[in-house]
């Protein structure tokens, strides 16, 4: 069995990300969309909630699991039996920091390959920072993160949605 894991805060997950786990799915048996827990950042939404949400907006894909983890990837990879590790790309700047991941997770389990998606290029602007900082100004979001979660993410902020 073809199992991988698609790693990423997904704080919120936007429709990149949607693209990104839609297009997994179609190439593996299971995708373990697994939402990380990094106590280094301060995210908008808490890991239940990330998870609620991608529940919701991937309940129809019958082979993507929704998960989270701590620690490092392919620890919690390996502990699902995945053979690869998932990473969307959007432009050359993701490219090289996902390449220097790549090559220490390559080092940590040798078992465990890292495959690039490029995001669709309607995307490829498009950042779960950048939704963030759009809608605490009042920005309008629509389009950018799935539909269902576009008052949640203003409600965060206090906003009015445009």
């Amino acid at each position: 069995m073809k199992i991988a894991v698609y790693p990423g805060s997904f704080d919120p997950a936007t429709n990149g990300h949607l693209d990104i786990i839609k297009r997994s799915g179609a190439l593996f048996d299971k995708v373990i969309v697994a939402v990380l827990n990094n106590p280094n950042k301060k995210p908008l939404f808490s890991i239940k909630e990330r998870m609620g949400i991608l529940k919701k907006t991937c309940g129809n894909l019958e082979n993507v699991e929704i998960d989270s983890f701590s620690g490092l990837l392919m620890d919690y990879a390996k502990s699902k039996n995945a053979n690869t590790i998932v990473k969307g790309l959007r432009a050359v700047s993701d490219f090289e920091y996902e390449l220097q991941m790549a090559h220490m997770n390559k080092k940590l389990n040798p078992d465990i390959e890292t495959i690039f998606i490029m995001t669709s290029s309607k995307y490829s602007y498009l950042s779960s920072s950048l939704v963030k900082e759009v809608a605490q100004f009042g920005g309008c979001i629509r389009g950018l993160v799935p539909e269902i979660i576009e008052e949640d993410i203003y409600r965060r902020f206090k906003k009015v949605t445009v």
